[in-house]
């Protein structure tokens, strides 16, 4: 069975430094970060809506554009804790409560998956979602197993916990309180304010040692974050959250990602002084990554958005990837192969210093994990 959310919003206004998308150009939908709609790479037909003049709906006449509804369908899984391989990331385990993310934020990397469910990365990614209600019961099952070992779990590296249809759904705050009730550290990304919603659960959590979280800020230009990350927390609100999380002894980072160069990459030294002086402790950085279906999607938002710098931006961002839109043994290797690259990646360090985040934290603590006796069925033999 599937349930569905109706949302609607302003529609974008192109920012004065651009002239805005002629006649003709896809569409943008109210509030959306995808400006098109393209079959998945696994469908046998590729198909793709286009305006051809006839709709009525001209983006520099002022109409409206008829709203675009975000549609949630549940799902039931069989197992909510994602193990991997990688050796690009950080951790080996995750969960991700949402297939898809409402933010829309048009350089998510995770768009591709969608076409693993027969849609397109493009705007089903962000208006054709899947939730799954079960996952705290499957969580406290799988915690449960004789054989699971405790490993940090992280949450918020496909897509947002927090997005909006979090607020009905409280998936993550079911989950939050399964790994409260099993003492299991876990750290926490997200771009939403409604994070600070759960301060309930952290504070204690992190009183333990067993939470972190980070909240990712890409710009603080207004015009930019509305174009480029829609449905997100505002900047503002975000700091706001820092400032919240830090105030209730909730270790917080700034996360600086992905830096774009020649569009935001000049925002970062700003951005983590502003959250260091609200709080945040560490922070981590990403630069641009265009994987699949994510590289066609940026570009034509880049078109639309600062057509102006569109070639210099794509040329910086190819010349990180050995030539191609994406190449992850040149921009995700251990070496740094590129100039721009290495600049940003020192202007990073260079800031971690100067702000402290360079210490060496603490990991969070393995050794409170316990299945609680009123799943067990157990009783604490010390009483």
């Amino acid at each position: 069975m599937a349930r569905a959310a109706h949302l609607s919003f302003r529609p974008r206004r192109p920012p004065k430094e651009d002239a805005p998308a002629a006649k003709g150009e896809p569409l943008p939908g109210k509030g959306r970060g995808a400006r098109s709609n393209t079959s998945g790479r696994y469908e046998k037909e590729q198909k793709e809506g286009i305006d051809d003049g006839w709709t009525g709906y001209d983006v520099n006449d002022g109409e409206e554009l008829p709203p675009l509804r975000t549609e949630v369908t549940l799902e039931a899984p069989k197992k909510i804790i994602t193990f991997n391989k990688s050796p690009y990331v950080g951790f080996d385990r995750s969960i991700n409560p949402y297939r898809g993310c409402e933010h829309g934020c048009i350089y998510c990397f995770a768009r591709p998956t969608h076409a693993y469910m027969g849609l397109s990365p493009g705007m089903d990614f962000e208006t054709r979602l899947f939730a799954k209600p079960s996952g705290p019961k499957l969580l406290e099952k799988e915690l449960s197993d004789k054989h699971y070992k405790p490993r940090v779990i992280a949450m918020g590296t496909n897509t947002d916990p927090y997005q909006p249809i979090e607020r009905r759904f409280l998936i993550m705050r079911g989950i939050l309180k399964v790994f409260s009730k099993f003492n299991h550290p876990v750290t926490v990304l997200t771009k939403a304010h409604l994070i600070t919603r759960d301060i309930d659960l952290l504070t204690p959590m992190a009183e333990k040692n067993l939470t972190r979280a980070m909240v990712s800020i890409t710009t603080q230009d207004k015009a930019l974050a509305r174009s480029m990350e829609p449905r997100a927390s505002a900047p503002a609100k975000r700091f706001e959250a820092i400032k919240k999380l830090s105030d209730a002894g909730v270790p917080v980072g700034i996360m600086t990602g992905p830096m774009i160069p020649g569009l935001n990459d000049d925002e970062m030294e700003a951005i983590m002084e502003k959250a260091a002086a609200l709080g945040a402790s560490f922070s981590a950085h990403t630069i641009l990554r265009l994987p699949l279906e994510v590289s066609p999607l940026f570009q034509e938002w880049l078109e639309a958005f600062a057509r102006s710098r569109a070639k210099r931006i794509m040329r910086h961002i190819r010349e990180m990837n050995g030539g191609r839109d994406y190449d992850p043994q040149w921009s995700r290797g251990g070496e740094i192969k590129t100039p721009y690259a290495r600049l940003i990646n020192q202007r990073n360090a260079a800031m971690r210093v100067k702000l402290g985040f360079n210490r060496d934290r603490a990991p969070l603590d393995l050794t409170l994990f316990r299945v609680p006796a009123e799943v067990s069925g157990q009783l604490d033999l010390f009483g």
